[in-house]
Order: C-alpha cells, then structure tokens, then sequence
C-alpha cells in the first residue's frame, strides 16, 4: 500500500532513541499506521527546521510527549486531527484546535489504558493500606521488631469506603475492583450520568463526602475545575487515618498543600504516580515521607497494554483519511477540514 498521508510525531529526543510515552514504540507505531496507508514520521522539538518542514506536510499529528501548541497549528495547515494514544489529552490545546477546525482524538480503550490504570490505583491503595513501603525497608535493614512495630496503627481494606474523584471509565472500573474488596464506593462527578455510576456501584455524593472516606482515589481530567482541586481546603475534609491515591494527572493536586497536610498529620499517607513536574526533581519534598508511595508515571504500562495502543489510534487515523468521523473525539462540536461521515 502506497503511504498517502502522513503523521507527525513530535518527541522530546528522537537522537538517543528515548520516548516521552513508555518505551520506544516508533517501528510497532509507523507498522500499525502504514496499514492505513500513513506514514509516521518523527522529529525532534530541538530540530527547528525539520519540525518546520514536516508541520507544513502533516495531514495528522500524533502527541509525543512534547505540549501540542496553538503555534504548531498555524504552521499545519493539512492538519485534519491530532492524535493522543493515552485517555488523557491535556498537553494538547484543545480549545485552539477546534479553533483551527482540526479535531483532538483519544484513546480510552479498556484493553489498553483502563484495566492497567485501575489496577494501578488499587495496588497503590493495598500498598498503602499495608504499610508496605515502610515495612519493606525495615525488613531489607534487618529490623525485624521494628518493622513488627511499624504495622500498627493499620487500618483495613474490606468494609471501608472508598471516595473516587471523577467517576469516568477508569474511576468506574476502580469501583468495580474495590467492591470486590468489599469496599462501600461513594463518587464526585457533576458530569457522569446516575445510572452509569449505580450501575458500577458507585453512589454519587458531594465532593466534600467523597473526600471524607476511607481512601480516596483521583481520577479527573485535568482542565480549569481540577487544577488543584485537591489544595488545603480540599486536605482538610479528609480523615488523619485516610489515604490519597492519584494516577490521573499531578496538577489535580497542589503538591504544596499535601506536604502540609503530610507533614501537619492530617491525612495518613499518598500513593502518587504522576506529579506537578515530571521527572521528579531530587529536592521533590514528598521524597522525605516514608508513608508516601512515589511511581515514575507508570500507571498506564505493561508490554500487552503499549502493543494495544498504537493499534488503536493508528485505526482512529484510518477512520479519518477514509473520511469517517474518529470513534473518539473530544470535541464532537468541531467542524473539520474534510467532510466526514459519522
């Protein structure tokens, strides 16, 4: 098949060989998209002039770990959408594109990105709930008797409640592994239909009784209402005895506020994946906390998962060079360049 459309990967070092998104995936992505008759092409945000070249050829582009800017679509101007392989797509300036007629497509696949990022958030919770951090620490030392001591006060998993902050399909999916806990699930989210959230068990309530539960567990887009919901106020509805799990985005969380909370005692401890700024920096004060959990973004990975993705939105693409409407679009009011059918 000859490769009539083209696709333009942004990355942060395409010369080293390392990726923004997991591991390189760049021969699995260009093999996926050339069924569709697509060539994937890469360039380096340093590369000024290849970036400048390959933006005014781009007919899609595909995030890479490098923010996707109002700038980057003034200068593409055969962009029909840019593509996000993960659930969230908050790098890319989505008012802009719809702006720029040019749509934003992303990837809530339950194969790829949901099954993993629950699971994640409900090991981050059980390693939290067990102490296990700390506890693995003073056993490697040899400190048997301490490490005997550091269990108490631990508090249980089965017959608690679980407070989930943005009730879409991973925070269901999240309900329904947490009921098999037999965990009670309350849940905010002024946007989910009631129905959806009874039906995964999860009962909807003000956010203020969502973060007064057991455990509490983040799960929002990131967009101007969760930027840093979870500040000082937010801290301070939850129990001294509860803990916070975020494996959705880090500014949902104002990292100032949890030290405080962290350090005052008023929340019991975090299991964090993602952070304000990432990598995280050695001077990070979280990193002092032994009953703080700190994963390198890791939530959405494992090698079945990351041979998912490409196949999925490499066949988003497909839809649109064959002048079909994406299965995912964000902003379903957008009028693209093109005619497609839905």
């Amino acid at each position: 098949m000859s490769l009539k459309y083209k696709v333009l990967k942004v990355s942060r070092d395409v010369g080293s060989g390392s990726r923004a998104v997991g591991p390189s995936m760049t021969k699995l992505e260009a093999d996926e998209f050339a069924k569709w008759g697509v060539e994937l092409v890469e360039v380096g945000i340093d590369d000024k002039a290849g970036l400048a070249a390959a933006l005014k050829e781009a007919d899609l582009m595909l995030y890479g770990g490098v923010p996707i800017t109002s700038e980057m679509m003034d200068s593409a101007k055969k962009c029909q959408a840019i593509l996000a392989q993960t659930v969230g797509y908050d790098p890319i300036d989505v008012k802009a594109a719809s702006a720029h007629n040019i749509l934003v497509v992303n990837n809530p696949s339950f194969e790829w990105c949901v099954e993993e990022v629950s699971n994640h958030a409900m090991a981050l919770m059980l390693a939290c709930a067990k102490h296990m951090r700390i506890l693995d620490i003073l056993v490697r030392q040899g400190n048997w008797a301490e490490a005997k001591k550091a269990q108490k006060p631990m508090g249980s998993i089965y017959g608690q409640t679980l407070g989930i902050v943005g009730c879409g399909a991973i925070g269901r999916m999240v309900s329904r592994k947490a009921r098999a806990f037999g965990m009670t699930v309350l849940g905010y989210d002024p946007y989910v239909e009631k129905w959806l959230a009874k039906e995964n068990g999860i009962t909807l309530s003000k956010l203020g009784e969502v973060l007064a539960c057991d455990y509490v567990t983040l799960h929002p887009d990131l967009n101007e209402t969760s930027m840093h919901m979870m500040d000082d106020h937010a801290f301070g509805h939850m129990k001294p005895t509860a803990f916070i799990i975020n494996t959705s985005r880090g500014k949902v969380i104002d990292e100032a506020a949890l030290v405080r909370a962290l350090t005052a005692k008023k929340i019991a401890g975090a299991g964090l994946d993602v952070y304000e700024s990432e990598p995280v920096s050695k001077d990070n004060p979280l990193i002092k906390f032994d009953n703080v959990i700190m994963l390198p973004h890791s939530a959405s990975y494992s090698d079945l998962a990351f041979s998912i993705a490409p196949v999925n939105i490499a066949a988003e693409a497909g839809r649109i060079v064959s002048g079909k409407w994406p299965n995912n679009a964000v902003d379903k009011t957008v009028k693209p360049k093109v005619n497609l059918t839905k």
